[in-house]
């Protein structure tokens, strides 16, 4: 079992197709989405949100549910549905961007993470405002690094990057990929790295040595893609 994940959106097409991407990445993660009103219209409904964190709770088999929104409105009702479930302790909102939050949380659920590995994942992925910016630059040099070719043909696009920067979060360290932080998905894609480019992965913490690990094997197995 791996950890249930609810959507919730204003809009019911919106959350399905949010879904349906995650999907393709994560294909044994129960994925529900919560959109629209009852007699779908834009809005949110909690007897939707609520059967669907429900419904998650039990496909996912006593592992936690992490819950996602979108607008305003999704949070407020996101939260009453939490707190009317009959295990509200299993479940956890994420405050992270709908889209790039869900694939990175997939993806970590995917691995086997836990619940609250789960929404770091998610929450990690950072907003679009500042995944342009680079990590900040320590005095000191790194306790692990690697250099890694990338041999997959489309380089870091949206799953290899959602698979670094999920499984980067679950672990204690801090991470620098080609000098952004190797736990933001949006980040990481902005490096578009393409076939042959070198990825320069630096890290601190008492896990280094297994997250610089952990991207080269990724990079080694060419994310799954060859």
């Amino acid at each position: 079992m791996t950890v249930g994940i609810v959507v919730v959106s204003h809009s019911s097409k919106i959350a399905e197709g949010a879904v349906e991407l995650a999907a393709q990445m994560a294909p044994d993660v129960e994925l529900v989405a919560a959109g629209g009103t009852d007699d779908a219209r834009i809005g949110t409904s909690l007897e939707k949100v609520l059967a669907a964190v429900e419904q998650s709770l039990i496909d996912a088999g006593g592992d936690g549910v992490v819950v996602l929104t979108d607008l305003g409105s999704a949070v407020m009702t996101a939260e009453s549905a939490i707190e009317f479930a009959s295990d509200p302790d299993a479940i956890l909102l994420a405050d992270a961007p709908l889209v790039e939050g869900l694939v990175a949380a997939a993806v970590a659920a995917q691995g086997g993470a836990g619940v609250e590995e789960v929404r770091k994942a998610a929450e990690a992925v950072g907003f679009l405002a500042s995944a342009h910016t680079q990590a900040p630059v320590a005095a000191d040099g790194p306790d692990a690094a690697g250099d890694f070719e990338l041999i997959n043909p489309m380089g870091i696009h949206a799953r290899p990057a959602a698979k670094i920067a999920g499984g980067l979060s679950g672990l204690d360290a801090e991470v620098t990929i080609n000098d952004v932080d190797g736990t933001s998905m949006m980040a990481l894609m902005t490096l578009a790295a393409g076939q042959g480019a070198t990825l320069r992965v630096e890290a601190r913490g008492k896990d280094a040595a297994r997250a610089v690990q952990y991207v080269g094997r990724l990079v080694g197995e060419g994310f799954g893609e060859l």
